[in-house]
């Protein structure tokens, strides 16, 4: 008995080396599987990005803000118009910081800063999601959700667009890390947490949209219990406020002032609050139906909720207590990105969706995503074990679907823009130019008409308002009266496409669209009840004739519209909330006119035209001065 008992401890040690070395070889595996998905993911988008890389009409609207606070004229459109033409405040700054700090042309700013913040977003997507599946200790980390997100098309095409939908999803991203990090830490320190809720109050500036998902964030931090804080919880929770609301706070009171609209003009432009359901279903299942959507979301749904299962994920108790107490916690973390991914879709299907493919509905996704961005496979499991085999068979199924997504085109109609409304805007825009990646603005100069606007401007010195012909071939150019000003009176190119235009003429000229998007008069006339989604708005070019104050009679004028429009147009813009609201884009930007638009930002929003010149003569209660003949 001795010697055997001699023997065993004498080979404790031995078996004690041995469980260590397979630890160790264990968490290496671990370690590399997560860090090798995370670099694989990142390494697919990117390529499939670039693949696809574009920028967007629309991302080019935002370069022109850009070029405009570069040449020291303020965030604004036009340099004689204050217009917040962009939907993303954050956005527009961190391009003008990029392009102010490598004074790279500015198209190769927003391409790189673009693709950067996408697979950033993905990256962060991993990371936050490997916490919540308690790391790679004993188990694999496998690439599942972020799979899907990356093999939709859309996904690829907005990576590199030059529009904000990176910079969203890398924000969502980084809060859904940071969150997870704040419910699972046994000790939250002041700091860590003010840098939270300073990131989750950036909300209102990343997109308005976001808000909710900012709010629920704030809102889930203040109630639950707070961290210990030597001037007490009341005090914190006044801090808490203060760093998420200051940054928001002061620009909104700055927007108000210096725009006169509590928001960005595109909300007026698309009427953000409408409400258009069946337009919306279908830009919905615009997405989902063509790539089968809905099978790999089942599918992770119900990994995500077998593998919470195992992880003991809990609900909260049914007291005031232990409901704060569940706030900070992995599941509550849960809970509240896959609520803020449905409300948005929600949001997104009242509103009509866009006329884009896909893009509006890329947070929504992405959020819903998350918590299932990396699957967990354990590395020691019994035989019996179904959760595990479950498991597997939902990552081999998303890896083929993923597959299969990647090589679909979800919409053939090339150039043809179908009943919908909804285009692939990337093919739309290569096909139309002949470029494989339109990138550069002159890129555009081969899409219909963009040659003829540059080489009409440069004809004619003197100035005019370029109306474009239905024969997408030329345009007609309506002249200033008589005697023209030294140096000529300048030029206003009146046309839908705003980034492609605004690239390609200096910043003297005026460019302004039918819809509103950087011309408020168009933005606040009356929606179309039939337009096309994002396009419902279609303002006269006889306002234009008048507001610019070019010649209004034939032979000058365009044959194909009305001198008496023209002059109806003329009286109607008279009408004194409509010079109101103009003048607070247009005058000088003194204290006093800050105060006034910061008093009636809210009424300037509610305001609407009739775009119908002598109807709007009729709303206004003005004299027509041609008014109709008795019957």
């Amino acid at each position: 008995m001795l010697v055997a008992e001699q023997d065993s401890t004498e080979y404790e040690p031995l078996r004690d080396e041995e469980s260590a070395r397979r630890d160790l070889r264990t968490s290496v595996l671990s370690r590399a599987t997560f860090v090798g998905g995370v670099v694989l993911t990142a390494a697919l988008f990117t390529f499939g990005a670039w693949q696809r890389r574009w920028i967007a009409d629309d991302g080019l609207i935002v370069l022109r803000t850009v070029r405009n606070l570069l040449a020291g004229n303020g965030p604004v459109f036009n340099m004689d118009e204050r217009v917040e033409a962009n939907t993303s405040t954050a956005w527009t700054y961190l391009i003008w910081f990029f392009s102010w700090l490598t004074q790279a042309r500015l198209e190769y700013v927003v391409l790189g800063v673009s693709l950067v913040v996408s697979v950033l977003a993905v990256a962060f997507a991993m990371l936050g999601t490997a916490r919540l599946w308690g790391g790679t200790a004993g188990q694999l980390l496998i690439p599942a959700g972020v799979l899907v997100y990356i093999a939709l098309p859309p996904a690829r095409d907005y990576a590199t667009s030059g529009l904000e939908s990176g910079l969203v999803i890398c924000w969502v991203g980084l809060l859904w890390w940071m969150m997870i990090r704040w419910s699972q830490a046994a000790v939250v320190r002041v700091p860590s947490l003010l840098g939270l809720v300073f990131l989750a109050g950036l909300a209102p500036l990343v997109r308005p949209e976001a808000t909710l998902i900012g709010v629920l964030a704030l809102g889930m931090i203040f109630l639950a219990p707070m961290p210990a804080f030597r001037f007490g919880p009341i005090v914190l929770r006044a801090l808490i406020v203060f760093v998420a609301g200051v940054v928001p706070i002061c620009y909104q009171i700055w927007r108000m002032g210096y725009y006169g609209l509590p928001y960005p003009n595109t909300a007026v432009a698309k009427d953000a609050g409408g409400a258009k359901w069946s337009q919306g279903f279908t830009y919905l299942w615009d997405l989902v139906g063509p790539y089968y959507l809905w099978i790999p979301l089942v599918v992770l749904l119900i990994a995500g909720v077998i593998a919470g299962i195992s992880r003991g994920f809990a609900l909260p108790t049914l007291s005031v207590a232990g409901i704060r107490a569940w706030l900070r916690s992995p599941s509550a973390v849960v809970v509240m990105v896959l609520g803020a991914g449905l409300l948005l879709t929600v949001y997104a299907v009242r509103v009509g969706g866009d006329f884009m493919h896909g893009r509006m509905l890329l947070t929504q996704l992405f959020l819903l995503l998350l918590p299932v961005a990396v699957v967990p496979i354990p590395l020691h499991f019994r035989r019996s074990d179904w959760s595990v085999l479950v498991l597997l068979v939902a990552l081999l199924g998303t890896a083929g679907w993923s597959l299969y997504a990647a090589s679909t085109t979800a919409i053939t109609a090339g150039t043809k823009i179908r009943s919908s409304g909804i285009v692939d805007e990337r093919i739309y825009y290569v096909l139309n130019t002949g470029k494989d990646h339109p990138i550069l603005a002159e890129d555009y100069l081969d899409y219909p008409r963009m040659r003829a606007m540059v080489n009409d401007i440069a004809a004619n010195p003197k100035g005019g308002l370029l109306l474009n012909s239905p024969s997408f071939t030329f345009w007609y150019l309506d002249p200033p009266p008589e005697p023209i000003p030294e140096g000529g009176s300048g030029h206003t190119v009146y046309f839908l496409n705003l980034g492609m235009t605004s690239m390609n003429v200096p910043l003297s000229v005026r460019v302004i669209d039918p819809m509103g998007l950087a011309y408020p008069l168009a933005a606040h006339s009356d929606r179309l009840a039939d337009g096309r989604i994002g396009h419902d708005k279609a303002l006269y070019p006889d306002w234009v004739v008048a507001d610019s104050g070019m010649v209004g009679i034939h032979p000058w004028l365009p044959w194909y519209m009305d001198e008496d429009w023209v002059t109806q147009a003329r009286t109607a813009m008279s009408c004194p909330a409509t010079q109101a609201l103009m003048v607070s884009t247009r005058d000088p930007m003194t204290f006093d006119r800050f105060k006034h638009n910061l008093r009636n930002a809210m009424t300037f929003a509610k305001y609407r035209i009739d775009r119908v010149p002598k109807y709007e003569i009729q709303r206004c209660g003005l004299v027509d001065p041609f008014p109709q003949p008795p019957r």
